[in-house]
């Protein structure tokens, strides 16, 4: 988790960035550029099959939770039905059972976040990996004082043409599908 200060000074420095950058930009031929990350992500053709081996195992897991919830709430159900008819210590071992269940689903639950989590970031980070090198080899061809991640940079506008996000998803899966084509630094 990154520090006020760090955020702080982050925002500082995009935000004087953006203020000079205009400037600068008519001045000296200061050039900046945008990319989104997350929508390249999603629009390339790995980003995409990742994404789907993620929907897949979201629904597996989310199949076997509901599948423990529907057992509690039956469980619960049959507490609810049997609770006159039961002695005290017959009822107090359900409800203790009961408790156990519901404790094993939350903990399950958590386990399962953190299993999605880890299988997106195994899947995604060669592809994010991947585009950033391909970024740095439009910034360096195309001149680029600086490329901005759209959503992390701070950038709450600008202008289509410094949109470099279709281009680096056309050069991503061109680079793919081209056996050997390597991802330059």
């Amino acid at each position: 988790m990154k520090s006020a200060y760090t955020v702080a000074s982050s925002i500082a420095l995009v935000l004087a960035s953006m203020l000079t950058a205009p400037a600068l930009s008519r001045a000296d031929g200061f050039k900046v550029a945008v990319v989104d990350l997350q929508r390249a992500l999603q629009e390339t053709e790995e980003g995409r099959d990742a994404k789907a081996k993620l929907q897949k195992l979201f629904k597996e897991r989310q199949t076997a939770l509901d599948r423990k919830q529907n057992e509690l709430k039956t469980m619960k159900e049959d507490i609810e039905k049997q609770k006159s008819v039961l002695s005290r210590p017959a009822l107090q071992k359900r409800l203790e059972d009961y408790q156990q269940s519901f404790i094993e689903l939350q903990t399950q639950y958590g386990q399962f976040q953190q299993e999605i989590a880890q299988k997106e970031s195994l899947l995604t980070q060669g592809i994010i990996d991947r585009m950033q090198k391909i970024m740095q080899r439009i910034g360096q061809a195309e001149s680029y004082d600086l490329v901005l991640e759209r959503n992390e940079g701070g950038v709450i506008w600008s202008p289509s043409h410094s949109d470099l996000t279709d281009r680096l998803i056309q050069l991503y899966n061109k680079e793919k599908k081209q056996p050997g084509a390597p991802a330059k630094k």
